[in-house]
């Protein structure tokens, strides 16, 4: 089964000159812990509630900070035409629960969480958990990690 067969299409996304409260509130409305972020429709970062509690409010920047002072330009991600088993094993290996979903262009595709990939087999999920939920030692939350 491919990833493409799985994931969530119907993804939103911001933009890097929104605001922290900008993008809580769409992450709130959509129940949504991360979101891709996009200029001029190229993917350049991912947001995600820890990054806005941990690299905004944490150090200082109040809601009116903009994404790009608190997300993670470092993208992971995979394409849609991938097997859930390999996304899979990646996102063990990564330890991330959700990846960008990518098309051979380039273009955002979609989203895969954890969760998708339980209509894929449930052996790929207890494996993607097992990785994801070993202990890593101190998280680095500095931008560049």
């Amino acid at each position: 089964m491919k990833i493409g067969d799985v994931m969530t299409r119907d993804v939103r996304y911001v933009s890097p000159d929104m605001t922290l409260r900008e993008a809580a509130s769409l992450m709130m409305s959509i129940d949504a812990g991360s979101l891709p972020v996009a200029e001029r429709d190229k993917l350049v970062g991912m947001v995600t509630d820890r990054d806005i509690a941990v690299r905004g409010i944490a150090e200082g920047k109040g809601p009116d900070a903009k994404v790009r002072d608190a997300m993670s330009p470092q993208i992971k991600y995979c394409f849609e035409d991938e097997d859930v088993s390999d996304v899979a094993e990646n996102m063990a290996e990564l330890q991330i629960r959700r990846l960008p979903v990518m098309t051979r262009e380039k273009k955002l595709a979609g989203i895969v969480a954890l969760a998708d990939l339980t209509k894929g087999s449930l052996a790929h999920t207890a494996k993607a958990l097992h990785g994801i939920s070993k202990p890593g030692g101190q998280r680095n939350q500095n931008r560049d990690s």
